[in-house]
């Protein structure tokens, strides 16, 4: 028994030449996919186990009895029930987002506490006087302590700075300084207590049981009891909702499949020879019975005045655009005292043929022979003082717009 006997031969090959590619392209992407938990990624999240991930960091405050956990979805709705018992870890965060800058201030300004570090860490929190990190590089730079606060107590700590701290606050102390600059910052912001480091080089797995680096970090945390403590991940990358927890392998198998199924389907059933219904029949109507049968559909009905008052309607209009006139209402003669003055040279019976087109608009004894005269001396006058307003057409062109025997009478 054949491999899906019900399907054409031909179709059966396409298939299994898809399936083919399919899986090649599989393999190859999976050798080729670079590692997300390597040593060469600088991304400190806890789910990476590398030099620079956090993963040690994180699974070390488990095992403390913190009572802590990833926050993976938006900041705002961490800021929406922050407390003052929050506090916020900010490893290496990436935003220039109004939304996320204003959640961290409403979670500082509810008493929360928040650490966060380099240069972006830095940008997203709040400061009286505005200041904002700079960037700089450094190698490993054992820090400095500075005054008298707890957090320098912490003991020797190794980091590699990112960026520094323009200070110009007396509210802003410098616990730490690497050659002459800020690296750790700590302030009160409302409610709250900010602290700032200038990498998170101290947390990272390699560096955590460096010197006194693990010490700095929990007292960077603050008391452990009666906090609940969040270690934000929604600034490394993808903000997760309620709609994230919809996507996975199942939904990119979905998105990758659908496709490829549509690209089956129109293989397997385009090649056929003919068309697969029967072609539109012609139309039956030329353009000029539409027109034959639509005047006499006007003649029966007698309907001649109406086809003279849709001509004076249109004619009135594109008279007053050219006089800038747009819209106003006026009747025959005004119209045509508007028209002489912006074309001083019109025919004398201008007036008689505006006159007899308004009448025989708003009447209903014009014959259908009249009103093709009507009709015939609107659309002249229309072209001719169409082409006197053009640039160089001149006013004086229309001192012989039309003929006595051109116009209606």
């Amino acid at each position: 028994m054949k491999f899906l006997s019900s399907l054409d031969e031909k179709d059966r090959r396409l298939l299994l030449w898809f399936v083919g590619v399919g899986l090649a392209l599989a393999v190859l992407t999976g050798f080729l996919m670079p590692s997300g938990s390597g040593n060469d990624n600088p991304l400190p999240s806890t789910y990476l186990p590398g030099q620079h991930g956090a993963r040690a960091a994180y699974e070390t405050l488990l095992r403390s009895n913190y009572q802590i956990e990833r926050w993976e979805r938006p900041l705002a709705e961490l800021a929406a029930t922050a407390g003052p018992e929050t506090v916020v870890i900010f490893a290496q965060p990436f935003s220039r987002e109004g939304e996320d800058i204003k959640a961290v201030r409403t979670i500082l300004e509810r008493g929360g506490r928040v650490l966060a570090t380099g240069f972006w860490g830095g940008f997203i929190l709040p400061a009286e006087d505005t200041d904002t990190p700079q960037e700089f590089n450094f190698a490993a730079c054992k820090l400095e302590p500075e005054g008298l606060d707890p957090l320098p107590g912490s003991g020797e700590v190794w980091m590699v700075p990112e960026a520094t701290w323009q200070v110009g606050n007396p509210a802003q102390h410098v616990e730490y300084s690497c050659a002459g600059h800020p690296a750790v910052v700590e302030y009160d912001w409302g409610k709250g207590h900010v602290v700032w480091w200038a990498s998170s080089t101290p947390l990272e797995n390699g560096s955590l049981s460096r010197a006194h680096n693990l010490d700095f970090f929990l007292n960077s945390l603050g008391p452990r009891e009666r906090h609940h403590f969040y270690w934000d991940e929604s600034l490394h990358g993808e903000v997760r909702s309620n709609w994230t927890y919809a996507s996975g392998p199942s939904l990119t198998l979905l998105r990758i499949g659908l496709p490829v199924l549509g690209l089956l389907v129109v293989f397997s059933f385009s090649r056929r020879s003919g068309p697969v219904r029967d072609l539109p029949p012609p139309p039956r109507a030329t353009p000029i019975e539409y027109l034959e049968a639509l005047g006499s559909l006007y003649r029966n009905a007698g309907a001649a005045s109406t086809a003279v008052g849709i001509a004076w309607e249109r004619f009135r209009r594109q008279a007053l655009r050219l006089c800038g006139l747009r819209g106003q209402p006026m009747g025959a003669l005004e119209l045509a005292a508007v028209i002489r003055r912006r074309f001083p040279g019109a025919g004398p019976g201008l007036e008689a043929d505006l006159a007899a087109c308004e009448e025989a608009a708003w009447g209903e004894a014009v014959s259908p022979r009249e009103a093709l005269k009507l009709i015939q001396a609107l659309d002249l006058l229309r072209k001719q003082f169409t082409a006197a307003a053009k640039p160089g057409g001149g006013t004086t062109k229309a001192a012989h717009l039309y003929s006595k025997q051109e116009r209606a009478s």
